[in-house]
Parts: C-alpha cells; sequence; structure tokens
C-alpha cells in the first residue's frame, strides 16, 4: 500500500510547474439569482420588448423607467441568469398606498410597505420550462426576509389571474389604471404572517406551461 493510500488526509505534491490556481476552471455558475443592477438594464428591456410589443404593442416599462428603478430600488428586482445570461427577471418598487394608481407605475415610494410588482418576464427560448412561477416563488420568499415589506401587489389581465392565485396571491378587485384599451385585476400577496412555501415548485402546483404566455403585468 502506498503512503498516500495508507494516510488518505496526505494529499500528493503537485508538480512545481503547475499551479493550484491553473488546475481550476473559471466557470460561470450554472443557475444564478440576484438582484439586477442598471448594467442589466439593455438585457432586460430586450427581453421585456420580444414578450410585450408583439401583442400588446407596449412595455410595461420602457428603458428609462428599467434604469430608473434599477438605480432607485435595485433590490427590489430579481434576475436568473444561466450561465451568465439573463433568462428571467421581475423588477418591483416600494409603494404606499392600499391601492394603485397612475403613480405607482412610475414612482417608488421608500417609506412604503407595499412592493408593487412591474413586469415579469422569461426570455424567448428558455418558456415552457416553468420559470416564470419560479421565479416567482423565489422573488416572494426573499420578500419574506426584507424587515419593511408587508405585501406584495400588482395588476394583471383577467386570464393571468389563476395563475397568480396559483402563486398565492388573492384577487383586490378591479384596478382603476387602464392602459389605453387594457383593463387589470389588482392582486395581493400577504409577505407578513404567509405560511412559507414550499421549495418544491411541483408540490404546490405550478403549471409547467405557464410561461408561454405573455404576463401583463405593469
Amino acid at each position: 500500500m502506498s503512503l498516500v493510500g495508507a494516510l488518505p488526509f496526505l494529499k500528493p505534491r503537485l508538480s512545481p510547474s503547475v499551479s493550484p490556481g491553473r488546475q481550476r476552471r473559471h466557470t460561470l455558475p450554472a443557475s444564478e439569482f440576484r438582484p439586477l443592477n442598471t448594467q442589466d438594464a439593455i438585457s432586460v428591456f430586450e427581453i421585456e420588448k420580444e414578450a410585450f410589443i408583439s401583442v400588446s404593442g407596449d412595455c410595461p416599462l420602457h428603458l428609462d423607467e428599467v434604469r430608473h428603478f434599477l438605480t432607485l430600488c435595485p433590490e427590489l428586482s430579481m434576475g436568473w441568469f444561466e450561465e451568465g445570461r439573463l433568462v428571467a427577471f421581475i423588477i418591483g418598487s416600494q409603494w404606499d398606498q392600499d391601492r394603485l394608481t397612475l403613480d405607482a407605475l412610475t414612482l417608488h415610494k421608500p417609506k412604503g410597505s407595499t412592493v408593487h410588482i412591474h413586469v415579469l418576464a422569461v426570455h424567448r427560448t428558455f418558456r415552457q420550462q416553468g420559470k416564470g412561477p419560479i421565479l416567482m416563488w423565489r422573488y416572494l420568499q426573499y420578500l419574506r426576509c426584507l424587515p419593511y415589506v408587508r405585501r406584495a401587489v400588482l395588476m394583471c389581465e383577467d386570464f393571468l389571474v389563476p395563475f397568480y392565485q396559483k402563486s398565492g396571491f388573492k384577487v383586490q378587485g378591479r384596478c382603476s389604471i387602464t392602459v389605453a384599451s387594457l383593463t387589470f385585476t389588482e392582486m395581493q400577496y400577504p409577505v407578513r404572517g404567509h405560511a412559507l412555501m414550499r421549495r418544491n415548485s411541483e408540490a404546490i402546483g405550478f403549471p409547467q406551461t405557464v410561461s408561454t404566455v405573455p404576463l401583463y403585468l405593469y
């Protein structure tokens, strides 16, 4: 038996010509969730344009508005990256009223205890993989770690109400905001006092094909 075999805690000596650093492969994480920053704004907007403009003719957030919120409240955004590539994202901001108004579309209220979710979008090549509901689950659990957040709110078209109900959102009623001919339902999720959702998205009935449908959040 060799010395190394007899004493497994001893490591073979490296050749002097090969450093430990050169033996490591510097690769990007296979999958990473992190807050977005202004350097991500163009990638965010490209995904958003593809998801929304062909369907509704406009985006929930224009590029300057994306940069605006990623400057003021980057901690209320979340991006899903695979090997360094943005594949899905959520952008939110703080709000300080019970219901959404037009001001909620452009303002960040730092003293508010409500997070207004402006937009969730998935890159076209990563749809039909359940990434939309998984990212929403991650985001809502992240909000639970922020002591000033009491609830999350959003506005969506009626056909998306069942999707958000499966994520734990409750209907508040018709939203006072309209965009062109589009009307919306306002929904909320109680961040504080809400039972912790199970990590396995399939266990709570997340549909695996929901991300094929554009998510009309404003």
